[in-house]
């Protein structure tokens, strides 16, 4: 796949996960628009959240059996429309209608990553896996600066129409710029790839990577959804730009761990997802010192990013290469745990800091990394399914005698074996 395909699903990726993250940084402006209260505002983040986990499950899986390309198109268009609704909301149920319909089809990502798992040779794969993800990192974000200053100008209501024109021109490049979906596709029907669903979830290696990526993306969410309340409170009142400049610096940490998937496709995503998950623990020590100073927080929130995209690359790349015929519900199903702990985390972050401060919510923040840990050291001798190794060009041709097997077989190797 081509560096400028590479970049149009990041960008694809980008857009889509920023829908739903988009109003991490000005939740405070727009819960009082729309009468939510401070307690509850964690929830404006969680319907897009639980949206996208309905999502998860009812479409991920169209990606194994209709043309990928077609699927990225349509459900930008629907994201698109759900932006709208959300722009225009005069009350909150109608925001909340909106982003919930946006975190639906917002896993248009997953359809994209399948889509670029599936036309990349096995040696590329983590490296392609790793710089379209990159995209999502850049949505999360990136989005909190352009969010805050869009806010600051135009309202809160600017971000979602701006999304919903990025979304639509996304979706016409996708059908005139990348070629259609030609791989073999399975004969199975939609109901059965819904059922089919269940198998993965029966798999040791999958549920260990689900588990992490649940504790993961809960501590992911523990900062990204809580970390504007106490910008914006005493002793800092930061504005909605100064709070999105934070984003920066997560970015930082997110592309700085672009080589995770070079070192997937070197076969030590094991090793190096235990490292990260480290990191993020210590991560968490910076960041809980906010209310003393705002260059820990940045040193915090640059380790913790660069960590989260190492484990995240790294999972999805032993996925894909574990199921390369259904890389859509493996990466799908995957993400309901994402799903699941951004969710949790967005939601409890904002009730702890309400009632017990800033303290309370790092403190999650670090058991939520504390757990992934656990979770990966526990899991460590499952057994994976390692990248196939390089095929070696033979020097000399195996000579066939009528009569006789290859030399291989004759040794008890099945021919074409490594």
């Amino acid at each position: 796949m081509g560096a400028w395909r590479r970049l149009l699903l990041a960008v694809v990726c980008g857009v889509a996960v920023a829908s739903i993250y988009a109003a991490q940084p000005i939740l405070e402006p727009m819960g009082q628009d729309l009468g939510v209260s401070a307690e509850l505002t964690g929830w404006i983040v969680a319907t897009g959240q639980f949206g996208y986990l309905a999502g998860l499950v009812l479409l991920v899986p169209l990606g194994d059996i209709a043309d990928r390309r077609r699927l990225i198109a349509v459900h930008l268009a629907v994201t698109a429309a759900g932006m709208l609704l959300t722009a225009a909301a005069p009350a909150a149920w109608m925001a909340f209608a909106g982003l919930a319909a946006a975190g639906v089809f917002a896993v248009v990502v997953q359809t994209t990553v399948a889509y670029a798992a599936s036309v990349s040779p096995p040696g590329e794969r983590g490296r392609t896996i790793g710089v379209v993800t990159s995209g999502v990192v850049v949505g999360i974000l990136g989005a909190r600066v352009v969010t805050g200053a869009l806010a600051e100008l135009w309202g809160w209501r600017s971000v979602y129409a701006v999304l919903a024109a990025l979304s639509l021109a996304l979706a016409a490049l996708v059908m005139t710029a990348l070629p259609a979906d030609e791989r073999p596709r399975t004969t199975i029907g939609y109901g059965q790839a819904l059922v089919s669903l269940r198998s993965l979830f029966t798999e040791r290696a999958f549920l260990t990577r689900g588990m992490i990526a649940f504790f993961l993306f809960a501590s992911f969410g523990t900062l990204w959804s809580g970390l504007s309340l106490p910008l914006a409170d005493d002793p800092w009142e930061l504005t909605e730009s100064q709070i999105g400049l934070f984003g920066i610096a997560g970015l930082f940490g997110a592309l700085g761990a672009a080589r995770a998937g070079r070192w997937a496709d070197a076969g030590r995503a094991v090793p190096v997802t235990g490292l990260a998950l480290a990191l993020l623990i210590t991560s968490w020590a910076a960041i809980g010192q906010l209310p003393n100073s705002l260059w820990l927080l940045a040193i915090g929130v640059i380790v913790l990013d660069f960590a989260v995209q190492a484990v995240h690359v790294s999972n999805q790349h032993l996925l894909t290469t574990a199921h390369p015929d259904r890389t859509s519900s493996a990466i799908g199903s995957y993400m309901v745990f994402y799903s699941l702990g951004s969710a949790l985390g967005a939601a409890a972050t904002t009730a702890l800091y309400g009632a017990h401060g800033w303290k309370a919510s790092s403190l999650l923040g670090a058991a939520s990394a504390a757990c992934a840990l656990a979770v990966w050291a526990t899991g460590r001798r499952d057994r994976t399914v390692p990248l196939p190794a390089p095929q070696e060009p033979l020097t000399r041709p195996l000579r066939m005698n009528p009569g006789k097997p290859p030399t291989a077989a004759r040794r008890g190797t099945p021919p074409g074996a490594h």
